[in-house]
């Protein structure tokens, strides 16, 4: 494909539109503090490419939802869900975190994959023994109890009260890790136009190794 193309990929030799990738960028402010125009047209080569990962991943998506038999939800107007939280970005990286915004079948398959976690209980008897600090009573906080020294049981909240909230972060851990694993297969059937590559692609001279 050339730059010329209606299409900013190909997804098992089906197209995704460019209109889509020009749609989230309508929604998306481009950075200011650019101060040369050669920095400016880099930085929006760069936006277009960050973009079309975000609507390439909302189109793999819909189309794994759709192969569980699941009903991917309606789409929405990016502007409305593209409020991305920094923890989010940091956890995540930018265009997981993004896509995850954008994409309601992105959203709704993370939870999927989240709930087919089994987590045995010897894991999470071993995140709570190893990660005392986390679990010390709130009377235990308040005296500055030290949890690998001078703490005694009493300080720390019962394994019994903590196991599902560890459970249930590590079931999260394993679901994000299982939707890494899924995008990292499904990206490999995709063929991008000439200026959508990934942004860290280095078949071209802007790239960067950012996610």
């Amino acid at each position: 494909m050339n730059a010329s193309s209606e299409h900013a990929a190909l997804v098992d030799g089906r197209a995704v539109g460019r209109d889509r990738v020009d749609a989230l960028l309508r929604a998306v402010p481009a950075r200011d503090g650019q101060p040369r125009p050669e920095a400016l047209a880099r930085a929006e080569r760069q936006r277009r490419r960050w973009a079309t990962q975000v609507v390439v991943t909302d189109e793999l998506a819909r189309r794994a939802c759709a192969d569980r038999g699941i009903e991917p939800p309606a789409e929405v107007a990016p502007s409305l869900v593209l409020a991305v939280a920094e923890t989010d970005v940091a956890d995540l990286g930018s265009i997981v975190a993004a896509a995850l915004a954008h994409s309601p079948a992105a959203r709704l398959l993370l939870s999927r994959m989240e709930a087919e976690q089994i987590v045995p209980e010897a894991a999470v008897r071993d995140y709570y023994d190893r990660n005392r600090d986390r679990f010390l009573t709130r009377a235990a906080l308040r005296r500055g109890v030290d949890p690998f020294g001078t703490a005694t049981e009493a300080d720390f909240v019962p394994y019994g009260q903590a196991r599902e909230q560890v459970a249930r972060e590590l079931r999260r851990a394993a679901g994000r890790r299982a939707f890494f694993d899924w995008l990292d297969q499904a990206r490999t059937a995709v063929v991008y136009a000439q200026g959508h590559e990934h942004p860290g692609d280095p078949s071209h001279p802007d790239h960067e190794h950012r996610h």
